[in-house]
């Protein structure tokens, strides 16, 4: 008998399906190489700010306080271009991409200047201490650099070129921060840190900018429209807002702590939020070249190949952040003592940290359609998220005090509601989508816990019985190599390997 003949459309379909799933593990690849850069570059910013002796937690706490204001800002700024650029330039395939750029720049712009020039006069909502220098009042002349980044970048991933991303973010960006916080010390101590984060602000935004320009080129023919911009303003506004919650929900912990407790409970919660972000990076990985993807598969009302998308990055992205938070978490206190004596305290906020950003995976890819899909719904449940972790936050930090705890135990009060807000996060939004295109939407894998359980043993052992050096040395590397070789065992299919094997461009 002869097998019956796959019909062509329906072959080209699976082809262009498996053309984007080795797209996605492209760029997740070539990101998940530049975390593991970002993580060797921003382990010397945080040992020179909390070692030095110019700076330690509480200088710390201070920069961290302002940092969170101009981040946040810049992400509002950015006006939803982020990810509603690829939509935008999707759906304009007939004019010039440059021209459809420029319109969303032109507001990005006035945007971010109007912001630095609000801060500049208004210095004490970044520094709510009061304790600053005019230099350190310098730092918001970042924003405009920082936002236009963020486009660059988002540019070019919508051409699934995702190698600058890796340059500006993960190779000069934090390369930089870490050299110039080291050389500020002998040269101006006082604000070094804030010199620091501005020079690697416009080293990383001009390390975009270049092959930005080479892919692009300038508009032609092109004219700002008042009215245009104002209706473009207004339709990207809900992205605008989602982006910048999301955010925020890594920040207003940071900003509430700023307000209730000491600069150096502050600092010492901001470098265990540095180390539990690095596996929040991983969910960069994806985002750049998942937004493209998403865009086209929803011009072809393709809703199953978007929610098998979803699912497979879903799974990717927990997958890597579980064993890396592992890794880091088990010997928490010694990571954390890299840092410095003071800031072993902060393991316990580290622990809850590193669960948040799992718990968080769902949550994030599920959003990456819902932008496209439900753009008013996702941005409620967003807003609905952040409101919630602010509360919670708020109320472990209120209830340590009333109960006599010191400031570190309220530094893990606000992890503990992180990791709470972000995990119903998951459960809605995943839930929200699966009803939205049809499909079941779940990145769960139970070869995760028999993943989990080797790593635990081996980084008991290690940390039981081997001095701290070693544990660091010999246990994290023990716990990730047990930890992926099950998952790849008995987790990985065909599809899910070939995040680690290099295919041909579609």
């Amino acid at each position: 008998m002869s097998e019956t003949p796959i019909p062509r459309e329906d072959a080209t379909r699976e082809e262009r399906q498996q053309q984007d799933i080795a797209a996605l593990a492209k760029g997740g690849r070539t990101n998940l190489f530049g975390f593991f850069l970002r993580l060797a570059a921003r382990i010397p910013f945080l040992f020179i700010a909390g070692r030095a002796a110019a700076y330690g937690p509480a200088a710390l706490g201070r920069f961290a306080s302002a940092l969170v204001l101009i981040e946040l800002t810049s992400m509002l700024c950015t006006m939803g271009e982020k990810r509603g650029l690829a939509q935008r330039l999707s759906q304009n395939e007939g004019q010039h991409p440059a021209n459809v750029i420029a319109d969303g720049s032109i507001i990005a712009v006035i945007a971010s200047v109007s912001a630095a020039a609000f801060f500049w006069f208004v210095p004490g909502l970044l520094f709510p201490g009061g304790h600053y220098t005019w230099i350190d009042r310098l730092m918001v002349i970042a924003l405009p650099a920082m936002t236009m980044t963020e486009i660059w970048l988002a540019a070019l991933a919508y051409r699934l070129r995702v190698t600058p991303t890796v340059w500006s973010r993960a190779i000069v960006e934090p390369w930089t921060i870490s050299i110039m916080a080291g050389a500020m010390i002998w040269i101006a101590p006082q604000s070094g840190l804030s010199i620091a984060y501005i020079a690697s602000i416009y080293a990383a935004a001009l390390t975009a900018f270049i092959p930005f320009f080479r892919e692009y080129g300038v508009p032609r023919g092109w004219r700002p429209k008042l009215r245009g911009m104002r209706k473009l303003a207004l339709y990207s506004l809900p992205i605008a807002l989602a982006d910048a919650i999301e955010w925020g929900t890594r920040r207003v912990d940071i900003f509430l702590l700023g307000f209730l407790a000491p600069p150096a409970a502050v600092g010492i919660y901001y470098a265990a939020q540095q180390v539990a972000s690095l596996p929040q990076k991983l969910k960069t990985s994806f985002e750049p070249v998942l937004g493209p993807v998403i865009t086209r598969n929803l011009k072809e009302r393709d809703y199953a190949a978007i929610a098998r998308q979803v699912c497979q990055v879903g799974f990717w992205i927990t997958a890597s952040q579980a064993g890396i938070a592992l890794a880091l978490g088990i010997p928490g206190a010694g990571v954390m003592g890299l840092v410095g004596r003071e800031f072993v305290g902060g393991t316990g906020a580290l622990a809850f940290l590193l669960a948040a950003e799992v718990v968080a995976a769902t949550a994030v890819v599920s959003e990456a359609a819902l932008v496209y899909v439900a753009r008013v719904r996702n941005l409620w449940v967003s807003l609905a998220t952040i409101a919630l972790q602010a509360a919670l936050t708020l109320g472990g930090i209120l209830l340590m005090q009333r109960l006599g705890y010191n400031s570190l135990f309220q530094a893990a009060a606000a992890a503990i509601a992180l990791m709470v807000s972000l995990g119903i996060a998951s459960i809605v939004k995943s839930v929200m989508l699966s009803r939205i295109l049809g499909e079941p939407i779940n990145n769960w894998r139970w070869a995760l816990v028999w993943a989990a359980a080797p790593a635990v043993v081996i980084g008991y052992l290690t940390h039981r019985f081997l001095p701290e050096w070693a544990a660091l040395a010999l246990g994290i590397p023990a716990i990730l190599a047990s930890y992926f070789l099950v998952i790849w065992k008995k987790a990985f299919g065909p599809e899910d390997r070939k995040l680690f094997q290099k295919s041909k461009p579609a």
